[in-house]
């Protein structure tokens, strides 16, 4: 494909099918071990990782995306990105497994340290993954994304199921993330051959592009993640276990409807980063693109969270319903204004980025606060979808900035796909009330399908509709078009071989 946009969609459909399994494995995983752990499993071991991935965030040093932003990589580089993680991880595992025991009495929680001395080795493990691996992005090669994704996701997924099978302990979260790490590094090694020396040459060079997406990166793991420690603390672990596993699920549906086409954003908008007129035209047909995904994979998650969460997880999980409803649309709809970070990478506006996130932490946190005080559990469901909408118009406002592309036209690029699922989440929620949900679970399976599929052939029929009214402008239906054209081609060309 000539352009880079194409090679983007193009991979993009190439990453779905691993997508797919993952997405399912993923969506699978949580259900199985909902039913066999109870909710202070899981918020047992939502403070232990969020103090790890605090910790993580915080001494970040986005090696990564500077390996990409390179113009010629050398296998230097690739040894000194390897050492400077090795070094990094080892310090954090050490100081993770120190704090285990302080930790575990401020929160009075005696599993805590246990948990913690265990998952210090997964942050052991994530320094000594093969650096290689960021080259497939920023190469646009996915079928050894494909392997590398599936092979780690099914071995974290056996492990952990199986030991939450016959064990029924929180345990089975922890040893498959362990799990996952190692058949990361088997896996990346083995598809990417790649024997690392010590070095720390080309440290600073590195560091010069990293230091401000290291500073963002701190800024917004705190900001997305230290209402799990407050909860864990004000209100325990029950509690903090419902807000996980709903968070959870509400991520799913947007996360994994869009993963194929944003792990080729970054790497797509580098190659056209000095080229104005084709960084906007790419960036307008890839958001349009995300939109009409994400919208209805989010918000049909929403509308269908309660016979979903019912027949999936049982009457325990009940709580986590109106989670689910909230945060799955504020979710979709923050993909609006999702692709700024890329873009700002691509052009080099890092500082840019962290001067973003550090706004949104300087109101986000004091929102959450406020709402946890005041209204409880509920009041941080209701605090995440406030900022959530600050957070969805301030990126847009970014985006003028770096590409000046005006707040309205981005909108305007996306009223199809608002217009629809807007149809569908009406014609869905009417349904919902006009039948009464069934309580038995065949039936409720029934009813869960039937809404599903309503949603579904509203939002592409009024998507259809909506296009050919406004006489098939560009956009993801031409985007849908075009490929399905050239997959009929293909397909002709296939069945009827050229004579000899």
């Amino acid at each position: 494909m000539s352009s880079v946009t194409d090679r983007l969609i193009q991979g993009s459909m190439w990453l779905s099918l691993s997508r797919a399994i993952v997405n399912g494995l993923s969506a699978l995983s949580t259900f199985v071990l909902a039913w066999y752990l109870v909710p202070a499993d899981f918020g047992l071991v939502a403070i232990a990782t969020t103090i790890q991935v605090i910790l993580s965030s915080v001494t970040e040093l986005s090696l990564n995306q500077a390996l990409i932003r390179h113009e010629s990589p050398s296998e230097t580089h690739f040894s000194a990105v390897w050492t400077l993680s090795v070094t990094r991880s080892a310090i954090l595992a050490l100081l993770f497994a120190a704090a285990s025991y302080p930790i575990a009495e401020f929160y009075n929680e005696p599993r805590l340290t246990s948990v913690m001395l265990a998952l210090s080795f997964s942050l052991l493990l994530s320094g000594l993954a093969n650096p290689r691996r960021v080259m497939l992005q920023r190469d646009l090669i996915f079928w050894q994304e494909f392997v590398l994704n599936v092979s780690q996701k099914l071995v974290g997924f056996v492990v952990t199921v199986a030991i939450a099978a016959i064990y029924q302990s929180y345990w089975a979260l922890v040893i498959g993330t362990l799990a996952y790490q190692v058949t990361n590094i088997i896996v990346s090694y083995t598809v990417l051959p790649f024997w690392p020396r010590i070095t720390f040459r080309h440290a600073r060079e590195l560091f010069s592009f990293s230091v401000w997406l290291t500073a963002g990166q701190i800024v917004n793991t705190l900001n997305w993640r230290i209402e799990y420690l407050l909860i864990g603390k004000m209100l325990g672990a029950t509690q903090l276990g419902h807000y996980t596993v709903g968070n959870t699920l509400s991520t799913l549906p947007t996360r994994e409807a869009t993963a194929p086409l944003n792990q080729t954003i970054y790497p797509g908008f580098s190659k056209v980063r000095n080229d104005p007129v084709r960084l906007v035209a790419a960036y307008q047909r890839a958001q349009a693109l995300l939109a009409a995904v994400a919208l209805p994979a989010g918000i049909g998650m929403a509308v269908v969270a309660d016979p979903m969460m019912r027949l999936a997880l049982g009457e325990k999980w009940v709580p986590a319903i109106f989670i689910v409803q909230a945060l799955a649309s504020v979710f979709a709809l923050q993909t609006l204004g999702s692709l700024v970070q890329p873009l700002g990478m691509a052009k080099g506006h890092t500082k840019l980025l962290f001067i973003r996130d550090t706004q949104m932490l300087v109101v986000r946190v004091p929102i959450i606060i406020a709402g946890l005080m005041m209204a409880g559990l509920p009041g941080v469901v209701y605090a995440r979808v406030l900022t959530g909408l600050i957070s969805t118009a301030v990126n847009m406002l970014l985006v003028k900035r770096l590409i000046n592309l005006p707040f309205f036209q981005q909108l305007a690029a996306n009223f199809r796909a608002l217009a629809s699922v807007a149809l569908m989440a009406a014609g869905v929620w009417g349904l919902s009330h006009l039948i009464s949900m069934p309580t038995d679970k065949l039936h409720l399976a029934v009813y869960l399908a039937f809404l599903v599929i309503t949603g579904g052939i509203i939002y592409l029929g009024s998507s259809l509709v909506l296009w050919l009214a406004m006489k098939k402008p560009d956009g993801p239906e031409t985007e849908v078009q075009r490929i399905f054209v050239k997959f009929l081609s293909k397909a002709k060309r296939i069945a009827v071989p050229k004579s000899a």
